[in-house]
């Protein structure tokens, strides 16, 4: 499945349109990964349990929109959207969105 920003995939020629397609994810982190990103703001730096977090809801939420479009037919999402919001302290949400194409070469 070819995914991608853009509205069109470069040597590839949209066939079908099915449809917008999504995905969404609501991740919690627990207490101790906020005590040490509370540390790690206060000395500074990276908060690594944080960004990996961030990186296992984003691609959750990414393959709920894939499947989607895969049982739609598609072989493409074009135009993909990543949105992040904080829903509540604690809880971060991932949203994703795009159009589920065919390409052929």
């Amino acid at each position: 499945m070819l995914v991608t920003t853009t509205p069109n995939v470069e040597g590839y020629r949209i066939t079908s349109y099915y449809g917008i397609v999504n995905g969404e994810t609501i991740m919690g982190a627990n207490i101790f990964r906020d005590f040490l990103a509370s540390l790690t703001d206060v000395v500074g730096g990276r908060s690594g349990s944080y960004e990996n977090k961030l990186k296992e809801a984003r691609e959750i939420a990414i393959s709920e929109m894939v499947e989607q479009a895969q049982r739609m037919g598609a072989n493409a999402i074009v135009g993909v959207d990543v949105d992040y919001e904080v829903v509540r302290e604690g809880m971060l949400m991932v949203a994703v969105s795009g159009t589920a194409v065919s390409v052929e070469a």
